[in-house]
């Protein structure tokens, strides 16, 4: 692709200059024979050196042949990063948090693995916060600045029951409160994500219906469609966790992989499952690969000039 594309236009002189160049030789040559006397030819006439006299003719030929192609404009698809976006990361703090099978507990694999998101992210990226249990609280609004966000995560504490979509809701709060923000720059608005990482299902409301709570979970995903924000779910855990609510009694805590799918294909995000640390973290590096950076055509005419000079 060229963004300049008439210049290659000018290949047509290139080709004029081949052209006259291959006519010039077997002219040369014609004249050559009609000089009858041959023997005398070859003593007065220098000897002409090989095919290598063609090279400057060649050289320049080529160069010409570049430049015209640098002028052009040649353009080619790259990664770059992102300066504009806004990301909210919304964290589960319900007491299914406390599940030792993610170690040490799902809870702090969930704070190192954010802490990390965090830092991965690239620097125009504007990174908010958001913990839910009952309730849900936006703890940091999108900023670039990643320490709040990093000091708020390390501060997150457990509470009972499990409010998704109070938590979605505020998070699409949260992203249009930004955007209005800076309603007034020339370039509108940042494109914006929610990333949810959670590991069980819906209590609150805990309608027999959860697709027609008003604030429920598929709701608010139905919400952020609307609203342009696609949620990307991780569901976190294994089908194995416990908790210990009263002593000496364990209450399975297994992961709802399915609500947290339907989430994500509601609102037009991503599903993911991390069953360790590891996992979580190499899923929240995937995303930030996807929210950090975007492919453009960029203009790749340096070399082309350097080649032609």
């Amino acid at each position: 692709m060229f963004s300049h594309p008439w210049w290659l236009l000018l290949l047509i002189v290139v080709a004029a200059l081949v052209a006259g160049y291959v006519v010039l030789l077997r002219r040369r040559r014609r004249d050559t024979v009609r000089f009858t006397n041959l023997e005398l030819l070859d003593r007065v006439a220098p000897k002409r050196p090989g095919w290598y006299r063609h090279l400057p003719a060649a050289a320049l030929i080529v160069a010409l042949a570049v430049l015209t192609i640098a002028l052009a404009g040649p353009q080619a698809e790259a990664r770059v990063p992102r300066n504009r976006a806004t990301v909210v990361l919304v964290v589960d703090v319900s007491l299914s948090m406390q599940a030792t099978d993610v170690e040490p507990n799902r809870l702090a694999a969930a704070q190192t693995a954010a802490k990390a998101f965090a830092d991965q992210l690239t620097p125009g990226i504007n990174l908010g916060l958001v913990s839910f249990a009952g309730t849900a609280a936006v703890l940091v609004s999108p900023t670039i600045d990643r320490e709040p966000v990093k000091r708020a995560v390390d501060g997150l504490k457990l509470s009972e029951s499990t409010a998704t979509g109070e938590a979605i809701f505020a998070a699409i709060q949260s992203v249009e409160t930004f955007s209005q923000a800076i309603a007034g720059s020339a370039e509108g608005p940042p494109p914006a994500r929610i990333v949810l990482m959670s590991d069980g299902k819906q209590t609150v409301p805990g309608g027999v219906m959860p697709e027609e709570e008003p604030r429920g979970a598929f709701t608010a995903a139905r919400a952020a469609a609307e609203a342009g924000i696609p949620v990307s779910t991780i569901s976190f855990g294994t089908d194995y966790g416990t908790i210990e609510i009263n002593p000496g009694e364990r209450t399975p805590v297994a992961v709802d992989d399915a609500s947290m799918r339907q989430i994500a294909d509601l609102s037009g995000g991503q599903f993911f499952t991390a069953a360790s640390e590891g996992e979580l973290r190499q899923v929240y590096a995937d995303l930030s690969d996807q929210i950090g950076y975007e492919i453009r055509r960029v203009d790749v005419s340096r070399p082309w000039l350097a080649g032609g000079a």
